[in-house]
């Protein structure tokens, strides 16, 4: 199995680009709400923290799941890896529809108990954004599952299309809705439930396509237990892990939040100053599934190494590029916030903070499991990366946040402390052998 460099920068190249678009139409949407009201800003905020953790989790079952397509591509065997993509596209709508009934169930629950006591005007303006975006969440799921199909085949320029072409549809529904026709928070949602329902149709259409090496035959609501059981083998520690790991961020905010609004502030600058230097690492990662799934597939282990260890280096330095280019923007950065000199004081010591700990350990930390979970070694690392995210980023994060005196800081330095923990697992495991044997299981 071989990737020449064209076949790399092919697929690298738009995964950075998706990766960036997201994040650049995620802030132009936030600042599109915010011309709603505060009250509108609030409801769709606290509506969106469940639905971050949805989007996220569908994503990484929707990438163990197409993984079983990718060994399939590496073993050449284009009629099963289509089977499984059919399979897999059958197994996430119909997580999906379950979930969404669950949703719609319990609304009550949700705005209610877990989101507690708000203003009469936040709760109304919640109701109705979850009474629409939620709708959506069956069309996440396709498409989740459609992108990451085109990313095993090595074809991650339609994933690219598909996603710029539903943010730009995203973007433009909130500026007409919100701005033309002054529909307050349904102008926010309804965009959002268009443009996935779009994305969804687009990702069918376009895996029906005869040229791709992943051939879809007709769709079937048969399933297949032994495509299901890897699925389920593959995708659900994947998704479990992103699920914790979003769920022990929630749970953070609230310690956060305790500390005062300098460092609330600060650490949402932070938070969203810092994933722009993630950036390369993510896309690389995606990269990683792709290239050592067809890899194991094909039993070429060797190359499945050679390949990580190649991708890691690039992951170093393009990291280390992106992360320069951020400081060196950061004072630009912090006036356009316009915020207090303490929450600036705070911002600055936290993106320096994630900059040189992040050049030095985050791809080792998250770039280099991919490649695990490629290889089918889901359970091992859904229990490391679960295990390190509670007890260091969430336990000793409140211990020096909220008891120590370190505030703020230092729940962004126990951040530090659980990517050092995990580093300590993972690097043993991928130098050791007993990934090769996680493989697809017939």
């Amino acid at each position: 199995m071989e990737f020449s460099k064209q076949d790399l920068r092919r697929l690298i190249v738009p995964l950075v680009i998706e990766q960036l678009l997201a994040i650049t139409v995620g802030l132009a949407d936030s600042i599109m709400v915010a011309q709603v009201g505060e009250a509108a800003m609030s409801a769709v905020s606290l509506v969106d923290t469940v639905n971050v953790l949805l989007v996220n989790a569908f994503a990484a079952l929707a990438t163990g799941g197409a993984v079983i397509a990718g060994q399939y591509l590496g073993r050449r065997e284009a009629e099963k890896a289509g089977h499984s993509g059919q399979q897999l596209l059958l197994f996430m709508g119909e997580v999906a529809l379950l979930i969404t009934a669950l949703f719609y169930l319990g609304k009550g629950f949700v705005l209610g108990v877990v989101f507690g006591q708000v203003e009469p005007d936040v709760a109304a303006y919640a109701n109705t954004y979850f009474l629409i975006v939620e709708a959506s969440i069956p069309f996440l799921a396709i498409y989740s599952a459609g992108a990451a199909l085109f990313r095993v085949m090595g074809n991650s320029g339609i994933s690219m299309r598909v996603s710029a072409a539903m943010n730009i549809i995203n973007v433009a529904g909130n500026g007409i809705l919100i701005f033309g026709l002054h529909r307050g928070v349904e102008g926010v949602a309804i965009p959002t439930l268009v443009s996935r329902a779009f994305a969804a149709a687009a990702m069918v259409v376009l895996l029906r396509r005869k040229d791709l090496p992943l051939r879809m035959g007709r769709f079937t609501f048969r399933h297949d237990r032994y495509v299901v059981k890897n699925i389920l083998r593959f995708g659900v520690p994947n998704g479990l892990e992103s699920s914790m790991f979003q769920l022990g961020k929630i749970l953070l905010l609230s310690t956060v939040a305790v500390l005062g609004t300098a460092s609330v502030a600060a650490n949402a600058i932070g938070n969203t100053v810092c994933t722009f230097q993630c950036v390369p690492g993510n896309a690389l990662g995606l990269a990683i599934v792709t290239v050592v799934s067809r890899c194991v597939g094909a039993g070429s282990y060797e190359k499945a190494r050679y390949y990580t260890k190649k991708l890691m280096k690039s992951t170093y330095l393009y990291m280390a590029g992106t992360i320069a280019l951020v400081l060196a923007l950061l004072p630009l950065i912090l006036k356009l916030y316009n915020v207090s000199p303490e929450t600036e004081t705070y911002a600055r010591q936290i993106v320096w903070m994630h900059g040189l700990c992040a050049a030095a350990l985050w791809p080792a930390s998250f770039t280099l499991p991919q490649a695990l979970r490629a290889a089918g070694d889901t359970r091992f690392t859904m229990v490391v990366s679960t295990v390190s995210m509670w007890t260091m980023r969430v336990g000793f994060g409140i211990l020096l946040g909220r008891y120590l005196g370190f505030g703020v800081l230092g729940i962004w330095m126990a951040m530090f402390v659980d990517w050092l923990l995990r580093i300590a697992f993972f690097l043993p495991r991928f130098h050791g052998h007993k990934w090769e044997t996680m493989g697809i299981r017939e």
